[in-house]
């Protein structure tokens, strides 16, 4: 099931995705099914049955293009990232593959939703692209087991944690440089764990102006998600919601010679297969 954030007018709503071009409203079928999609997330367990059976219905259909997908979470608890996780993107970078999980967080309000601008910001000197798969808690926990991992998983989205590298670098900790507003695009949707028998065989791709700059395999990760989130909830509660960036393959601007950052005007499409397609035109912050 492929559960959205939309707005067709000024409401933010919910909805199933029950076709490449209509969407069905849980907002609108059953208002006090949930307030959003956290509350969504939350409510599964309960509400599962009666949303399959809207969507089964498929009763008011609303087109796609009358509608403006939002990012499916607008303001998560927490965005969690990993980084160096892919083995040609560590090598592009000139570093050593990292014996323990190199981990920073995302502020919330560098969300934005699937096909909205991503800011080239005023100080920025260097903003980069990565494509990642994005993991969205569902039950959640603390101090999961690796075989309990994929329990806690509610779906996945598309994500590209967009990175200004010369804040990125002035220090050790990474969150300034990975936090600029706009800069954690998300969507178009949540593809439900079910949907997916395992996150770990899904291509990815990354695309700049058409150009092909990266092409993977989520196999490819040093750390599988399993490992991520054993390891992370050894440190929080993971709650319903929450994101987590999985790492970006090689490809990204910073590894080519001269390195290759965005511009205003130039669009950005990550792909992910079985999970759909985000793309985000980059503009000059106003």
């Amino acid at each position: 099931m492929k559960l959205a954030t939309f707005t067709s007018g000024q409401a933010l709503e919910l909805g199933v995705v029950i076709s490449p071009d209509q969407m069905v409203s849980l907002s609108r079928a059953a208002p006090s099914l949930a307030c959003d999609m956290i509350d969504l997330i939350a409510r599964w367990p309960l509400i599962e049955g009666e949303v399959r059976r809207i969507a089964h219905a498929a009763k008011d259909t609303l087109a796609m293009s009358s509608l403006t997908l939002q990012a499916p979470v607008k303001r998560p608890g927490k965005v969690m990232a990993i980084g160096l996780n892919y083995a040609d993107h560590i090598a592009e970078s000139n570093l050593g593959t990292p014996e323990d999980q190199l981990w920073f967080t995302k502020a919330v309000t560098a969300i934005t939703g699937p096909f909205d601008p991503i800011q080239i910001p005023k100080v920025s000197q260097a903003v980069d692209y990565e494509a990642e798969l994005v993991a969205v808690i569902g039950a959640g926990g603390r101090h999961i087991s690796k075989a309990g991992a994929g329990a806690s998983v509610f779906g996945y989205c598309v994500g590209d944690d967009v990175s200004e590298r010369a804040w990125q670098h002035r220090t050790p900790q990474w969150a300034l440089g990975k936090s600029f507003d706009t800069h954690a695009p998300i969507g178009p949707w949540i593809t439900t764990a079910d949907e997916i028998s395992d996150p770990h065989t899904l291509n990815i791709r990354g695309l700049v102006n058409g150009e092909l700059r990266q092409v993977s395999n989520t196999h490819q990760m040093v750390f599988n998600l399993w490992d991520q989130i054993a390891h992370i909830s050894q440190v929080m509660t993971l709650e319903p919601g929450d994101l987590i960036f999985t790492g970006t393959p090689g490809g990204v601007g910073a590894g080519f010679k001269p390195p290759r950052f965005l511009k205003p005007g130039d669009r950005v499409r990550i792909e992910i297969e079985g999970l759909g397609a985000i793309e985000n035109v980059c503009e000059a912050e106003r």
